[in-house]
């Protein structure tokens, strides 16, 4: 990469470098360590003499602004960057739409910038020590060599063919999803799921159904595309169906494990969900982001098996199962839907990354998931297990788990008289993170609680932590 420097004219060429130069590097343009071009180089790239570069350089190393290092070269010698004159800005016409947008950080994404502590009970994260890394740099080099192989320079935005296979079978045979690899989109992401899906079906001022309490994420996208978002508030069974509001053109639930309470919808209330969306010509987004950990009594069919008539979007994700950096999920969505959204993605990013396509694919094919989630089943039902005994024990005076039977996290709601917001600030100091269901809610009445997950958290950790909430919780008392 040539070094980015304009000569004008045939006079004065070494001060004209010179003064270039130090300009960059008291910019800090030009970082610290950073090696320049030998001067035969540079000369031959600027069509000087090398006498005009060694002289610049000869000046700014007598500026202490470069040393030379034998049998290396020439690098920029470390110094604190001067400031230079600040540069005016121009009010945006799109200064309101910005600041729209602005308004639109997430609970999850503020809760990220905070340093993880020694105990952590955060919710949607999962332990790298349980994923099979030596398989999947397998399925990776299989990628590469695929990669190397391969004469196509563009693929479907749909996802490749293999991977849709490979996802339709595992879906039908862990959660019952009725569908074909040409139903499904592949995404980075599930949240790039519902924001294809979202875009394709949302005009400004059109009325948008979801739970109340629910996951901020999709709430602030619904919001951020115009919609008029209804806040549907749940019961034991479910999201309240009855309260859908007529008009609603999009209902979002997550019916296997709602999030944050953990309620599994019961069968009565998915009856009447794709009744009542029907009736309205709505489109359901099933969001199944963590039911393939299920840990006693059946297994529930997602609710897109028993929708008959193309109203449910079924959308998944294997950064909670797998890895979060691994930024793949992928939606079945009924063919009234599919191809608009698949013009969206084109639009969006072309396609997801095709080498972890390939790797993804071969990591399926070749049951690698299957018994990461059978080694992380026996896991996370422990950790499970342990933090039921001590909310029905000695934390039992001030929180009451609510029953879930499925994912890597649990609710518990609190006692009267328990100040949550207090107890998470208190815990921290003590080197335990815990997290209030406060800030999942929109406008029903906040139910004070914890969700507690499991995921990132040892088991060996799991009674620490909760004696120290124990003793914070007792002084407070």
């Amino acid at each position: 990469m040539e070094l980015h420097i304009r000569l004008e004219g045939r006079k004065g060429l070494a001060d004209q470098l010179y003064q270039q130069l130090r300009a960059g590097i008291d910019s800090g343009h030009l970082a610290a360590g950073t090696q320049l071009p030998p001067t035969r180089l540079l000369a031959e790239q600027l069509g000087v003499s090398r006498k005009t570069v060694a002289e610049a350089y000869s000046r700014l190393t007598y500026d202490n602004l470069l040393s030379g290092v034998v049998g290396r070269g020439t690098f920029i010698t470390p110094r604190q960057p001067l400031h230079t004159r600040e540069s005016t800005s121009i009010p945006l016409a799109s200064a309101a739409a910005l600041e729209r947008w602005q308004q639109r950080a997430t609970v999850l994404g503020q809760r990220q910038l905070q340093a993880p502590s020694r105990y952590d009970f955060v919710g949607g994260a999962s332990n790298k020590a349980q994923f099979p890394f030596d398989q999947w740099r397998s399925c990776l080099n299989y990628a590469l060599r695929r990669s190397q192989r391969h004469s196509e320079r563009q693929f479907p935005a749909q996802g490749l063919p293999e991977l849709r296979e490979a996802i339709a079978h595992h879906i039908a045979y862990a959660r019952g999803v009725h569908c074909s690899a040409a139903d499904l989109l592949v995404c980075n992401g599930a949240q790039q799921a519902l924001d294809l899906i979202a875009r394709v079906l949302i005009e400004p001022g059109c009325q948008v159904a979801m739970e109340d309490p629910g996951y901020p994420p999709a709430r602030q996208l619904f919001l951020a595309l115009g919609a008029r978002l209804q806040a549907v508030p749940v019961d034991d069974e479910g999201l309240c169906v009855e309260q859908i509001a007529d008009g609603t053109r999009l209902i979002y639930v997550t019916p296997s494990h709602q999030f944050p309470l953990g309620m599994p919808m019961s069968e009565p209330r998915r009856h009447a969900l794709l009744a009542r969306a029907a009736e309205l010509g709505a489109l359901i987004i099933e969001d199944d982001y963590d039911c393939e950990f299920r840990y006693h009594g059946p297994a529930s069919d997602a609710l897109q098996r028993l929708d008959r008539h193309g109203l449910v979007a079924y959308v998944g994700t294997f950064s909670k199962t797998l890895l979060p950096e691994l930024r793949l999920g992928y939606a079945v969505l009924p063919s009234s839907v599919l191809q608009a959204a698949c013009v969206a993605k084109h639009l969006s990013d072309w396609h997801s990354p095709t080498l972890l396509q390939w790797a993804l694919a071969r990591f399926l094919g070749e049951g690698h998931l299957n018994k990461h989630i059978r080694r992380c089943h026996e896991i996370y039902s422990a950790r499970r297990t342990r933090i039921l005994a001590r909310l029905g024990d000695d934390l039992a005076p001030w929180f009451s788990a609510i029953p879930a039977s499925a994912g890597f996290h649990l609710s518990a709601l609190a006692k009267p008289g328990v100040d949550v917001e207090l107890l998470a600030n208190l815990a921290r100091k003590v080197e335990v993170g815990l997290y209030s269901l406060a800030p999942f809610f929109s406008e029903a009445p906040v139910r004070p609680g914890l969700l507690l997950g499991f995921g990132a958290i040892e088991l060996l950790d799991i009674d620490p932590a909760l004696d120290r909430v124990r003793d914070t919780l007792q002084r407070l008392s």
